[in-house]
């Protein structure tokens, strides 16, 4: 169980007042050196600003998208289904998406069905479903991922991507159990492979954030894609 913060508070006063109650000789003269902080690469990711949306470079592009959170608890499909489609065209309504998917209570059942949708949506055959059984994926599998991260993106075709995120590998502001979801792909950074995640559960305090490739491929298993 985590301390409450009074609790913790009441913590920190007692460790002061013992360590004021040792003679002052059992101080070390010098002062040991504090250990250099490390942060991960996730970590930093999380924190490192989003640029406008459409913004490219020779190692950077995202694309213009419309944003909405899932209006329903079992929505994310529906939501992360439209932010791709809004890359490319003015989108269905989340309540038609849901319709067309189609999404129940329990959510959306497989990727297969947005890459129906979007294909229809778009007159195109350029989506596909791309699972990725394997957890953790296989080399060829994450090569293929990163492969279709780039040209997509290049091609103004976001990915919509099926995650499973246990407790342990979460995206930022995610509760602390496991969440099976649905967000989009809409852009990278080469420079440190990052990708750009549009969110709709609202979970991370911004709704568009980036994370480490490596984080995203360990998410998709054993799920799937949109390609």
């Amino acid at each position: 169980m985590t301390p409450t913060t009074k609790f913790k508070a009441a913590l920190c006063g007692l460790a002061l007042i013992a360590a004021a109650a040792l003679p002052l000789a059992a101080a070390p003269a010098t002062a040991a050196p504090a250990a250099p902080r490390t942060v991960s690469a996730e970590a930093a990711a999380a924190t490192k600003p989003v640029p406008k949306l459409g913004y490219s470079t020779q190692t950077v592009r995202t694309l213009n998208i419309d944003f909405q959170y899932q209006q329903t608890g079992y929505w994310c499909g529906p939501a992360a289904t439209r932010i791709a489609l809004s890359a490319r065209i003015s989108p269905p309504s989340q309540q038609q998406l849901a319709n067309e998917l189609p999404t129940t209570t329990n959510g959306t059942d497989w990727i297969g069905q947005v890459t129906t949708v979007l294909n229809n949506h778009l007159g195109t055959g350029w989506y596909e479903t791309k699972e990725m059984p394997n957890d953790p994926p296989t080399q060829a599998q994450r090569d293929l991922l990163w492969r279709d991260v780039v040209l997509d993106i290049n091609n103004n075709y976001p990915i919509v991507a099926n995650i499973v995120a246990p407790a342990g590998n979460h995206p930022p502001g995610y509760p602390n159990y496991t969440i099976y979801h649905y967000f989009t792909v809409i852009g990278y950074d080469d420079s440190d492979q990052t990708v750009l995640i549009a969110d709709p559960a609202g979970f991370a305090p911004t709704a568009t954030y980036w994370l480490t490739f490596n984080q995203l491929a360990t998410l998709i298993p054993p799920k799937g894609y949109s390609a």
